[in-house]
């Protein structure tokens, strides 16, 4: 987005130290760039009531999800919380500042779930589908697969236990993940958001699913 040269980039992030990462890196990288950093949880409808008042974004991307599925198994009120309700609030008031567009990061875990995670990430297609339907707003939602070199995803943490002499943990031997590149899914996220005229849901051709144990012993 940065690249794009926005008139303006707010970052909504409730992790300050990843809110403090991020704005050094993009203040390195686009000195010009007017970017405000916003400590904020996305389903506190005050304070981003508050945000919306201020900055007024004209697109929305909504990337704040717990993702990790044997941990969100453990912790299900907080994966609804967080997952499903908050992108309610969030999307709501993006409706009713009029966004003209918001885009929805999911999951191709959403497809068929057999896990919380996967089945919390389908309930917030349908609710963006359902806002969709009542504002201006084009709502989209776009999924991914396991973004290679993305915080928390596989293959850090293989290559993190490898260094560490092992094991390295498989969760099943039958499972398999489509993967793509962090630019890959960047330009996702952007196509949906121009492409899209409401209520889509855009998955990237990813060509065929690796298997997660094929993947471990090709890293080892």
């Amino acid at each position: 987005v940065a690249g794009l040269e926005p008139a303006a980039l707010i970052l909504v992030v409730r992790s300050e130290f990843a809110l403090f990462t991020i704005h050094c890196e993009l203040k390195d990288a686009f000195p010009d760039l007017r970017i405000a950093a916003v400590l904020a949880d996305v389903g506190d409808a005050c304070r981003m009531r508050h945000v919306f008042m201020k900055h007024r974004p004209h697109v929305v991307v909504h990337a704040a999800a717990h993702k990790h599925v044997p941990l969100i198994e453990d912790n299900p009120t907080e994966c609804v919380t967080n997952n499903v309700l908050a992108t309610n609030v969030f999307g709501t008031l993006a409706g009713e500042f009029g966004a003209e567009a918001f885009v929805l990061i999911s999951t191709d875990k959403a497809v068929r779930p057999t896990s919380l995670m996967g089945a919390s990430k389908r309930v917030t297609e349908i609710v963006i589908q359902a806002l969709n339907q009542r504002y201006a707003t084009r709502y989209v939602a776009v999924r991914f697969g396991n973004v290679i070199g993305s915080a928390g995803s596989v293959i850090p943490i293989f290559l993190q236990q490898i260094r560490e002499g092992g094991p390295i943990t498989v969760t099943h031997p039958g499972m398999v993940r489509y993967f793509m590149t962090i630019p890959e899914a960047s330009e996702l996220v952007l196509e949906g958001a121009t492409m899209g005229r409401g209520g889509e849901i855009f998955v990237l051709d990813m060509g065929e699913p690796v298997r997660i144990v094929d993947l471990a012993r090709d890293l080892i």
